[in-house]
């Protein structure tokens, strides 16, 4: 007898089926619920502010369709300015809050034009091409937002560049309208041409609240210290001219003055300067045998004879910047470009970005009533000083003053940097210029991955004229598998280096570099011709290395590319008894140098140790023609913080067939020397950045007893 069932296609009916009317309510009731969610999201996510609908862009927007907006007479007018706002009174830092990325949030406002109520513009240019460059680099940067509830700072597209071109009163009324005004509050203005006459006065005379000034003009009774934001006056000549870097030297004419609209008293008292030095001086004037236009604005006149301008200003040394009727000259500019060292004659002028720029670098700022004596106090510096300067101004110019774009991104990196001081940019990135191209050159302290092994090392032997003892060198050291190029720096100027056909026949490149001065420091020069991440420095008579020894050496920089990794290892110690540093040249327990006559380091280090080395080092060592190796020691402590790595078990480093005669580290008086350049680089450092350590790389297997096949590096520590 079987059991009953009721079955169906898709098995048995073990769940009662849902009656068709349960079913209908539950799917309304679940599509409502969907619904509702999804309208939820969109209402989460859809912009709730009408101030940021759009990007600002001068493409999406001309301005003949921007809005057009009437001033009613009257409205509010902002007070004039509060010369004692700061940071921590008149701007709102929290709105800048904490992001990761510490960097503040500018928005622009949508382009609008203000008409009074007969129709009558604020301003006789509208918008001009410079402003628009600037608004359109901030609007392309990291610090732009069209969410104007993220904003920390807002810039008004109401062009105040030219206070000559605004009416006053009804620019002042058309800032007040902006909805996020708030007297001024977190308001950024850009003006480069302050004041009118007769006065002319060196800050924008449009009343502004409490909004920041980012201006071209300022003196020290209207600059707000930490406040506002010094700007150049923008040369329109930047874009239009193009001048190539010329090299830092000595230029055909010492001093030139080439602006057009100078005080009778200075162009009289400039004009006696010439009468006393000549050729010398050139003081140039505006053409008057030329029509007026653009071209008579690029040339300038002396006696009848025409001159390319800006293009004269690079056969200058220095060239003179004085005040016109407003303190700001665009002339700066134009002497920046051409590398010429600027001579700022403008009592109480506010230099542009003096906050983060070390001008004493790049010109010379002499008082008004000094002018007399401008000649002689320029030629009172050094020449090596006035090469240094030209390379400054010029790098100045590129980095900050070349396009409204830089004026625009510094100005506002100024702001980010006060507002997130802990992410400030430092000294040495505001005014240090890269004299190399640093990005052909990996830092060793960031790499993610140890170096290939693929490259190898490039052998740097500098040398004199130990031709015998060199040719041996480079014998043992072609030797090693990892050798990817030999560099001789020949360092004697008096002798030629053999001819080609004398020198050893190795499987790697061997270039020969002649340098024009005996300097030690010739051998951490950035050459071109290393092109290897890992460099071998080696003396001319460090014939006592094998070929194990170096690639074992080698292969442990490696592992420690931010090292000093090498052979002869020595130690400072602080003597008590006379209160200073001494050099240790005997074997100890402790390391905390190696000797750079055998070690191993990055080639980025070079570059640093050729164009920063602190203080007077280098003039230092190349003068007492010693302790090159002790300065790399110290540059490379300083910066990683580390110790060197001394490799195989050498205690004594000798050289077997070196006598007294001509081996400069067995002279009586270089151990002296070496403590006092111990005790130098301290001073100059400000601290003692070497570190000791007791221990060293072997190779696995080297003292283990087994057979020498066995070992990757049998050939080592033999002496």
């Amino acid at each position: 007898m079987y059991a009953s069932g009721k079955y169906s296609s898709r098995g048995p009916a073990l769940i009662p089926r849902m009656k068709t009317k349960h079913r209908i309510y539950y799917i309304t009731l679940f599509s409502v619920v969907l619904l509702g969610l999804i309208a939820t999201g969109m209402f989460q996510f859809w912009p709730h502010s009408i101030e940021s609908t759009a990007d600002w862009t001068l493409d999406k927007r001309s301005v003949h369709e921007a809005p057009l907006v009437h001033l009613p007479v009257s409205s509010p007018i902002p007070e004039r300015g509060d010369l004692s706002c700061r940071m921590h009174t008149c701007f709102d830092v929290y709105r800048c809050g904490y992001n990761p990325k510490n960097r503040i949030k500018v928005y622009i406002y949508p382009l609008q034009r203000f008409v009074d109520e007969l129709g009558v513009p604020i301003s006789s240019t509208g918008l001009s091409r410079e402003y628009n460059d600037l608004l359109s680099a901030i609007s392309d940067s990291d610090f732009y937002t069209d969410d104007v509830t993220r904003a920390c700072l807002f810039i008004p597209s109401i062009d105040v560049l030219n206070q000559n071109s605004l009416r006053i009163r009804e620019t002042a009324q058309a800032l007040a309208m902006l909805p996020r005004w708030d007297k001024g509050m977190n308001h950024l203005l850009f003006n480069m041409l302050p004041g009118g006459p007769p006065d002319y006065n060196t800050a924008l005379d449009v009343p502004r609240d409490r909004a920041l000034l980012a201006g071209g003009g300022f003196s020290t009774w209207t600059y707000r210290q930490g406040y506002d934001v010094s700007i150049p006056v923008y040369s329109p000549l930047s874009a239009d001219v193009e001048l190539p870097e010329r090299q830092p030297g000595p230029r055909r004419y010492f001093i030139l003055s080439s602006q057009t609209a100078i005080h009778r008293e200075y162009r009289a008292e400039l004009e006696r300067l010439k009468e006393e030095n000549g050729e010398a001086l050139l003081l140039l004037d505006k053409c008057s045998n030329l029509s007026q236009g653009a071209a008579s604005a690029r040339k300038r006149c002396y006696k009848g004879q025409v001159y390319d301008y800006p293009q004269i200003l690079q056969e200058s040394s220095f060239c003179v910047v004085l005040r016109g009727a407003r303190l700001g000259q665009a002339a700066l500019s134009d002497v920046l470009q051409a590398g010429c060292v600027p001579v700022i004659l403008a009592d109480s002028y506010i230099l542009p970005f003096s906050e983060v720029l070390d001008w004493k670098r790049a010109s010379v700022v002499i008082p008004e009533e000094k002018l007399s004596e401008m000649y002689t106090i320029l030629k009172s510096i050094p020449h090596r000083q006035v090469e240094e300067m030209q390379r400054q101004a010029r790098w100045f110019w590129e980095a900050y003053f070349s396009s409204m774009k830089a004026i625009g991104l510094t100005t506002l990196q100024i702001i980010n940097d006060r507002i997130y001081p802990y992410a400030a940019r430092t000294y040495e990135q505001w005014n240090n210029p890269p004299v190399v191209k640093w990005s052909s050159v990996n830092s060793p302290l960031f790499l993610p991955l140890i170096p290939p092994r693929a490259p190898g090392f490039t052998a740097v032997v500098l040398t004199y004229d130990r031709v015998e003892s060199l040719f041996r060198v480079i014998t043992e050291i072609s030797k090693v598998p990892s050798l990817a190029k030999l560099l001789v720096v020949w360092n004697n100027q008096n002798k030629s280096p053999p001819e080609e056909s004398l020198w050893p026949k190795i499987s790697v490149p061997l270039k020969v570099v002649r340098t024009k001065e005996n300097k030690l420091s010739n051998r951490f020069f950035p050459y071109d011709e290393i092109e290897t991440e890992a460099v071998l420095a080696i003396d001319d008579d460090i014939i006592m290395l094998t070929s194990d020894e170096l690639q074992f050496g080698y292969e442990v920089w490696r592992e420690f590319p931010d090292r000093l990794v090498g052979y002869p290892g020595r130690l400072h110690l602080w003597d008590h008894e006379m209160g200073k540093w001494k050099y240790e040249s005997e074997w100890t327990n402790e390391v905390s140098m190696v000797l750079t006559g055998a070690a191993f380091y990055h080639k980025y280090f070079n570059y640093l140790y050729t164009y920063k080395m602190p203080g007077d080092i280098k003039n230092w060592v190349d003068a007492h023609m010693n302790c090159e190796d002790i300065a790399m020691n110290f540059l490379v402590a300083n910066i990683t913080g580390k110790a060197p790595i001394k490799v195989t078990p050498r205690k004594k480093f000798k050289c077997p067939e070196c006598t007294a005669i001509d081996g400069l580290s067995l002279d009586q008086t270089h151990m002296v020397e070496r403590s006092e350049c111990i005790n130098k680089f301290a001073s100059v450092f400000g601290t003692m950045p070497l570190k000791v350590v007791e221990h060293r790389a072997d190779p696995v297997l080297y003292k283990d007893d087994f057979p020498e096949k066995l070992k990757s590096f049998p050939n080592i520590g033999s002496l």
